[in-house]
């Protein structure tokens, strides 16, 4: 392995999608002729900085070996976990044999198969000399509200608050022992930026595409169709 940094990829896969309320795992569903999987490593794929991307999939998962870009020479992968935390920290475990700490690590979430590659490249250019990293992310259009018990507490300003996207880029040392001590720890990491901020960073905001969409409910499918159609 030479001395220059390199960039991998993480995929979580390993979820179930209970919102989908279907019989099969959202990543597997049928999206313009192909399984949402593949058009999101499709996407990781048309990103020639990244060496190689590690896909964690469930330990008895019957559908990948039918896909297609199984058999991709810069895909590997691994058992994951029983939340996307655990299973991105599989992915990044993983790694270790080939990853150097400094390294750059994109975590994408498997239910995301409308990223724009320019946006992973934009990504990784912004960050690529940040000591901490960042994410992808969209500023807020919303009126947000704080509520609890069904009532509203306070009226958020929007301008302070954007929505998570991924990919998420961090060092490969930093990222892994941010999630290790965060779960050790039983905190409740819903993103990678969150395990980082817990461990007292602040990671970067690079505004993203309203399209790249997370396939979440039935409703979501057509949706995402419509933005891969336009491509």
């Amino acid at each position: 392995m030479t001395n220059r940094l390199r960039f991998w990829a993480v995929v979580p896969a390993a979820g179930v999608g209970k919102r989908m309320r279907v019989g099969v795992p959202k990543q597997y569903l049928s999206l313009a002729g192909r399984s949402v999987l593949e058009h999101t490593l499709a996407s990781l794929l048309a990103v020639a900085r990244l060496d190689r991307i590690m896909v964690a999939l469930a330990p008895t998962d019957p559908y990948w070996p039918e896909l297609a870009v199984a058999s991709d020479s810069r895909i590997a992968t691994t058992a994951g976990g029983k939340e996307r935390a655990d299973s991105v920290l599989a992915g990044l475990r993983a790694l270790a044999e080939v990853a150097h700490d400094e390294d750059w690590v994109l975590v994408h979430d498997a239910a995301r198969p409308c990223l724009k590659p320019e946006d992973a490249e934009r990504l990784i250019e912004s960050l690529c000399d940040d000591p901490v990293g960042g994410i992808l992310a969209l500023p807020s259009v919303d009126t947000l509200k704080e509520v609890a018990d069904g009532r509203i507490g306070a009226t958020l300003d929007r301008s302070r608050v954007w929505r998570a996207l991924t990919p998420q880029m961090f060092r490969y040392r930093v990222l892994r022992d941010a999630l290790e001590k965060a779960l050790a720890a039983e905190e409740a990491v819903t993103d990678e930026s969150a395990a980082v901020e817990w461990a007292g960073l602040r990671p970067r905001i690079v505004e993203g595409s309203p399209d790249n969409i997370k396939i979440t409910r039935p409703e979501d499918l057509p949706l995402a169709e419509f933005y891969l159609e336009r491509r």
